[in-house]
């Protein structure tokens, strides 16, 4: 499949009632859209979303970003996929899922990743894991939670030794989060399953959601989602940091990009 006969099947699904709506959280839309340029070619191995599937995924990644604007982009951080399915079916705004969305949801979430191309270990088990909220601490002027205890002392260690400068841009990340982050990203890289997972881990395979956080410098914008973070005095001091280390870093095992920016806490 290739980027027209994507877009044009997508076309299908929005003349059929299923629209994609624009992000508005501008670190959400530069994390979903941006690709490494080793990542950035197509191979003829590649998997993609399958035709059949088309109209589930559009209209799983509507209701997903219709339950984020009913809930609040920071509270959808950390929401259950049980809390996300009652919030759909309850509100007057949302339909309910379908069955057949919901076989697209289990299977998106418990599908072995490796004919992606991604490595990672699984980290939640089930697709109904829940974040306990008292184990979670919102911080201020970020919309963003991180875990207590380590993650939390961590962060605000490194705020102290590297400055105002430094910012959390994503913290604690539910199933239902990493769920849609994922979906947009598979959009975004016009259907490539496979260069999607090379660039984001899939929904059981965050360590977002047990520790895990990412920084970056404040106005950077997206660059921060780049390897140009790499290039800031952030970073550089970053690395003179012995209580930290970096979970993704070039040609690492799991198969993901190279992430400079991404924290590793367990």
């Amino acid at each position: 499949m290739n980027r027209r006969e994507f877009l044009d099947k997508i076309k299908v699904a929005t003349v059929l009632g299923i629209t994609y709506p624009t992000i508005s959280n501008a670190y959400e839309k530069v994390a979903d859209s941006i690709v490494t340029s080793n990542n950035n070619q197509s191979s003829k191995e590649d998997l993609f979303i399958e035709n059949s599937e088309i109209k589930d995924f559009e209209s799983v990644r509507r209701k997903l970003r219709q339950v984020q604007r009913h809930v609040g982009y920071g509270n959808f951080n950390i929401i259950s996929f049980d809390d996300m399915l009652r919030t759909a079916k309850y509100s007057n705004k949302i339909e309910a899922f379908s069955k057949a969305e919901l076989e697209f949801l289990e299977k998106t979430f418990y599908i072995n990743p490796s004919q992606y191309g991604f490595y990672g270990k699984k980290i939640s088990l089930k697709m109904t894991e829940a974040i306990n909220k008292k184990d979670v601490v919102k911080i201020p002027r970020t919309g963003h939670y991180l875990f207590r205890g380590k993650p939390e002392h961590t962060y605000y260690e490194m705020k102290k030794d590297i400055g105002d400068t430094m910012v959390l841009t994503s913290g604690v990340r539910s199933v239902v989060k990493q769920m849609k982050l994922y979906l947009d990203k598979v959009y975004r890289t016009e259907g490539n399953i496979t260069k999607a997972s090379k660039s984001l881990a899939p929904p059981a395979y965050t360590y977002h959601s047990v520790g895990d956080f990412d920084v970056g410098k404040k106005g950077f914008g997206y660059n921060n989602f780049t390897a140009r973070f790499a290039l800031t005095k952030e970073f550089s001091q970053m690395k003179k940091l012995t209580y930290i280390e970096m979970r993704y870093t070039i040609n690492n095992k799991d198969g993901v990009r190279y992430e400079p920016w991404h924290i590793k806490v367990i």
